[in-house]
């Protein structure tokens, strides 16, 4: 495979997980985190940092509405619940091996 067809098939599944995160807004970042080690959040800054190191200038808001199709305040009041004891205790044990 050439290098322009993996970054094009790269760039593509990009769209299609960022689609997919926006459609399962039932999935709270935290969950994420729980079961994957990342987030939107994480991905936003990924996104960020590829830009950066492009030299390209894009802040985290701009990236997080990237990730979110909206602003991060938009879709914190829209979605975002309260995490509950259990995934709040599963966060702060997974912070604890970093």
């Amino acid at each position: 495979m050439d290098e322009r067809t993996r970054t094009e098939i790269e760039a593509a599944t990009f769209r299609r997980l960022v689609e997919h995160l926006r459609e399962r807004t039932d999935v709270q970042n935290i969950d994420l985190m729980n079961l994957a080690g990342f987030c939107r959040n994480c991905l936003s800054k990924w996104y960020r940092a590829a830009a950066d190191e492009r030299g390209v200038e894009i802040s985290d808001p701009a990236s997080r509405e990237v990730v979110y199709g909206m602003s991060y305040d938009d879709w914190k009041a829209k979605y975002q619940r309260e995490a509950s004891p259990d995934q709040a205790k599963k966060f702060a044990d997974s912070q604890k091996h970093d």
